[in-house]
């Protein structure tokens, strides 16, 4: 396999490269009879059969260039032209013969190169047809395509209709590229001898298609005129026969008309007297007639005069519709609008109430706080007061050590010559008694610093006290504006009642206008299609059909009611029964 890959590329360059040669030599249109175009196709139809799978049908089995070639037009659309003109010919009956006329009008249209590119680009196709070592399936197939590019210089008019391509014999002459120099000097006078003769052949060809084509026009002319001449002769006699009977019509006119104004003169003279007296009539009946019109002007003065007031009273009342049409509108913007404020009062009071429930809190914790700083007042206060009063025991001890020790000195001067014996015992008691007063006044001290820490103690539980009287105040404006919000939430309750209640009023008039039970907000609790509980998230809605409570998801539809011509919302079953009775009033 592999060594005839190499033999039918070997050919395919030769044979192309001498058509090419040849054809630029040549120096015009090829055709059909050419010998290296023959070569070439013979080649090209030994490279596309080459590892063609055998295919089992009724008559035995077959090999067939038609099936890959016919995929092409799958591949490019512009190769359809090519498969549709080779289907229509008369003369092929074989797929061969079908294969060969298709490259035959793909040289012609130089695409030849590009339609077998895009075939074996698609290996899964050409694997339904060839072997896996077949030319095209290899890269001597892609160097092949790759060649027949330079075919695209050549210009070639090929008669497809008139070669048996079924029956031709696809051998390779292989002599065409075995000439020595003679041979080559001989061929080419044959080829200048062939190339005269052809020439000739191709203008005289050219010279009866062109008269053949100048003949069947004549004739065609020729027929036409024959056919418009039938039918002038046609349209004569016709004519000729209506210019007969119009001329016995005429006559049969003039007779009928002279008998017609012998009538008439009579009819005239008749009238004559007639119109006297009808004149005299209309004389004595065109005052009444003339008293009757004033009349019937009068009363058509008084119709249009009412019928004005009527109109007038129809635009009012035409007015008034539309603006109860439009307040209705606006009622029921103003009624969901109205909803959507509650909702959001409603989430602002649930907000409001877990404010007012940490603030009870925090306000229970302040007061507990209160109480536990009044007890620790009321204790640094007795403190206080027991240390004042030992203050003034000290006070009143440090005068008395302080008269002692003027009475011992004046007694110590009195009798200190008497007492001259006793003066070691004084000294002694006059040292103790100063270690005493030395330690009382250390006492002293460290009851004068005890109580600054008091003092400093004191000021700082009345920083604190104006503190927490700080949040008492605030607590008690947090308390002021609770009793403010519950008011409000009292109105507000108030307000969306009596907007309950308008809507109610509003659902039942417009069940009365509209012939459906108005089911009430609180008769539902459910949605009567999906039975889930309304919310606060899951909203009330009414059909402006049958009146019922549905969810919004399954009330999202609008339609126009005969109650309202613009579109109301309704429930998913009205809808659908509105549509099926739209449909079958329209069918």
């Amino acid at each position: 396999m592999a060594m005839e890959r190499a033999n039918l590329l070997n050919m395919a360059k030769l044979s192309i490269k001498g058509l090419i040669e040849s054809a630029l030599s040549f120096g015009r249109t090829l055709d059909s009879d050419y010998p290296p175009l023959q070569q070439f196709f013979v080649v090209m139809e030994h490279c596309l059969k080459h590892g063609l799978k055998v295919k089992k049908s009724f008559l035995g089995y077959n090999k067939s260039l038609w099936g890959p070639l016919e995929m092409v037009e799958k591949l490019c659309p512009e190769a359809g032209e090519i498969a549709a003109s080779v289907r229509d010919l008369p003369g092929l009956k074989t797929p061969l013969g079908r294969a060969r006329a298709w490259l035959r009008l793909a040289l012609m249209q130089k695409k030849l190169a590009d339609y077998l590119r895009l075939l074996i680009t698609r290996k899964d196709i050409l694997s339904e047809f060839y072997e896996n070592s077949a030319v095209m399936l290899e890269e001597e197939g892609a160097v092949i395509v790759g060649l027949l590019v330079g075919l695209n210089v050549i210009d070639a008019n090929l008669c497809v209709k008139g070669e048996d391509l079924d029956t031709q014999v696809g051998v390779i002459d292989f002599s065409m590229y075995l000439k020595n120099d003679i041979d080559d000097y001989r061929s080419e006078e044959r080829n200048g001898q062939i190339a005269a003769i052809l020439d000739q052949k191709n203008y005289v060809e050219e010279l009866n298609r062109q008269l053949n084509s100048t003949v069947q026009g004549l004739q065609g002319r020729v027929e036409s005129l024959e056919k418009s001449n039938s039918k002038l002769i046609e349209e004569l006699a016709i004519a000729k026969n209506n210019i007969i009977k119009l001329q016995e019509e005429n006559h049969q006119l003039r007779t009928e008309n002279s008998v017609i104004l012998m009538k008439t003169q009579q009819r005239l003279e008749i009238a004559e007297g007639d119109l006297n007296c009808e004149l005299d009539t209309y004389k004595q009946s065109r005052q009444g007639l003339d008293e009757m019109y004033n009349e019937a002007r009068r009363q058509l003065k008084e119709e249009c005069q009412l019928r004005q007031d009527v109109e007038n009273e129809l635009v009012v009342q035409v007015s008034m519709k539309q603006e109860m049409e439009m307040a209705m509108k606006l009622l029921e913007k103003d009624i969901h609008e109205k909803q959507d404020t509650l909702i959001g009062l409603r989430h602002q009071l649930d907000d409001v109430k877990a404010i007012n429930v940490e603030m009870y809190q925090k306000m229970q914790s302040s007061d507990d706080n209160m109480r536990q700083k009044n007890d620790m007042i009321a204790r640094l206060e007795e403190k206080t007061n027991q240390i004042t009063a030992t203050m003034k025991q000290l006070e009143q001890r440090l005068q008395d050590a302080e008269r002692e020790r003027a009475g011992a000195e004046d007694g110590v001067r009195k009798f200190k010559q008497d007492f001259t014996n006793k003066a070691d015992s004084l000294q002694k008691q006059i040292s103790q008694r100063e270690k005493q007063m030395m330690q009382l006044e250390t006492d002293l001290k460290i009851e004068r610093d005890w109580r600054q820490t008091l003092q400093n103690d004191l000021e700082r539980e009345r920083e604190t006290i104006v503190q927490l009287t700080a949040e008492a105040q605030q607590i008690n404006g947090l308390k002021k504006e609770f009793h403010r919000l519950q008011d409000e939430n009292t109105q507000l309750k108030g307000i969306c009642e009596e907007q309950e209640q308008a809507l109610e009023e509003l659902g039942c008039k417009l069940s009365e206008y509209g012939g459906q039970v108005w089911l009430k907000d609180k008769d539902a609790t459910h949605c009567k299609l999906c039975e889930k509980e309304f919310s606060i998230s899951r909203r009330k809605h009414h059909c402006r059909n049958c009146g019922e409570i549905f969810c919004n998801t399954c009330s999202d539809n609008e339609l126009p009611l005969p109650a309202s011509p613009k579109p109301v919302r309704v429930c998913d079953t009205c809808h659908a029964l509105l549509l099926q009775r739209c449909s079958s009033n329209a069918t």
